[in-house]
């Protein structure tokens, strides 16, 4: 039963209402393109508006300085909607232009969507609020801002510190090309740097005295590229040579690094397939005499879908309808998708399970098909660690034309568009809709906390971090030591 105060019609007129401030929000914090753990002006941007819409503002969760929870409400269920805020490197690009033109040479770019990720997620926490308070219903709803998912899993640095504990459920969603419930199984991973310290000496005069930090690299990439042969079919490798040691030929390299990046299906099978990793590491420092140090960066665990939530969700965009897109963003849809290969178009509609047809389309017109059944993603997010603590369920927007690879220009150009707008107001809708269901009936939240038990085997969180592991921008603290 819905009660009249959380109807569709009415919640979608709250959202419409909002809504100025914040597609203005996300097109600040699309300008602001801060990258993992340096989000200040985005995370002070969101708390502002926050503040003005009366949420009591907690800073530095989890000890880092740009995470915070924003909470309005009281008593009943307590529902979390997660943010999102931090930009890619490399990826600038002029907004609404349909061909390559970066605004700064090597500078940051919005390529996956969090401008509007924290600012749509923002716009749903306010609707649910504002909804609670009209009803008189009891319930908290809380907004987190979340950062530096992207290569820093700042979730589950969150997780590590109890954010999430005391939760109800937890509602998310990511920007795309089509809407629709996003129940994904996706990589648990763990991002590791390999350092190897060698000797120094003359290439030619007395090669015979050093020994080559970048040999060790090369050899271990050796190693781990052969081992690919032998692990599980979904796992991934990924590295990049971030110190080659530098750029003399003539120098034996003394210093080199390597980062990679673990995935697989499990979080215990990417730690173990890390051990096996490391003892290429290992024996390449053995074969080259060199040293080896290795620091583990950040990890995540593997998304676990809540289906009792993702139906109720499912049920919400059904009911919505997907976005309504006009001419004009079919024509700048169309420009971009110029630019795109046959073979990103049909990658973009089978990564996102759409019907075939949707090729064909320069927009969404249809929300995606869900009949309960979650499906494979080969990537990874930090919501996987929220998901293990707290009943949790996401969702697709459509913001982009189909076909739009994840992390490119194309999505960046697309970032300030009315369809990416638009894709984000409909999205909030289905949050606030699903916060709304799952403050209102008590049920539902029982049911959904019941299959995370099962799914759990009723065994508490355990944070792939250990506790010795401090963000990147306290590392840097620690190693320039206290200040005179």
């Amino acid at each position: 039963m819905r009660n009249d105060f959380l109807s569709l019609d009415a919640l979608s007129a709250r959202v419409a209402a909002k809504a100025p401030a914040f597609r203005d929000l996300a097109d600040r914090i699309w300008d602001f393109a801060e990258l993992r753990f340096q989000e200040h002006r985005s995370s002070e941007a969101q708390i502002a508006l926050l503040e003005a819409e009366g949420f009591r503002v907690t800073r530095g969760l989890g000890g880092l300085a740009t995470a915070f929870v924003a909470e309005a409400g009281g008593g009943g269920p307590v529902i979390g909607l997660l943010g999102e805020f931090d930009a890619l490197a490399g990826l600038s690009q002029e907004a609404g232009n349909p061909r390559p033109a970066p605004l700064v040479a090597g500078g940051h770019g919005h390529g996956c969507g969090h401008n509007l990720l924290g600012a749509g997620a923002m716009l749903a926490a306010v609707a649910a609020r504002d909804a609670l308070a009209e009803g008189g219903q009891p319930g908290t709803i809380r907004y987190y801002g979340c950062p530096a998912e992207e290569g820093g899993s700042g979730k589950t640095f969150m997780a590590r510190a109890g954010a999430f504990d005391d939760l109800d459920a937890a509602i998310s969603w990511h920007p795309g090309v089509f809407a629709g419930v996003n129940s994904a199984r996706t990589l648990a991973n763990f991002q590791v740097y390999f350092r190897f310290k060698g000797r120094p000496s003359h290439a030619a005069g007395s090669p015979h005295l050093g020994r080559s930090a970048l040999d060790a690299v090369e050899i271990m990439n050796m190693g781990a590229n052969y081992l690919r042969e032998h692990m599980p079919s979904d796992a991934r490798l990924h590295y990049a040579i971030t110190d080659t040691g530098g750029i003399s030929p003539n120098v034996v390299q003394a210093n080199a690094e390597v980062l990679y990046l673990i995935r697989s299906p499990k979080v215990a099978q990417a730690e173990a397939l890390f051990a096996r990793v490391r003892r290429c590491a290992e024996g390449a420092a053995h074969m080259t005499e060199t040293a080896l140090t290795v620091e583990l960066d950040k990890a995540c665990s593997e998304v676990l879908p809540n289906t009792v939530l993702e139906m109720a969700m499912h049920e919400n965009i059904r009911r919505l309808g997907a976005p309504q897109f006009d001419e004009a963003d079919r024509a700048f849809a169309h420009a971009i998708r110029e630019s795109l290969t046959a073979e990103d178009i049909e990658s973009s509609v089978e990564f996102f399970g759409a019907p075939a047809g949707a090729a064909a389309l320069s927009m969404a017109e249809e929300v995606l098909p869900f009949d309960g059944t979650p499906r494979f993603m080969p990537g990874s997010t930090d919501v996987g660690d929220v998901s293990w603590v707290v009943p949790t369920v996401q969702c697709h927007g459509a913001n982009y034309a189909i076909g739009t690879p994840f992390h490119t220009w194309q999505m960046v150009a697309q970032g300030k568009s009315p369809a990416a707008h638009k894709g984000m107001l409909h999205a909030a809708q289905a949050m606030a809709a699903t916060a709304l269901d799952a403050v209102r009936d008590p049920e539902l939240l029982a049911r959904a906390k019941a299959e995370l038990a099962r799914r759990t085997g009723g065994k508490p969180y355990a944070c792939p971090i250990p506790p010795e592991v401090v963000p990147p921008p306290l590392r840097a603290v620690a190693a320039r030591g206290p200040r005179a």
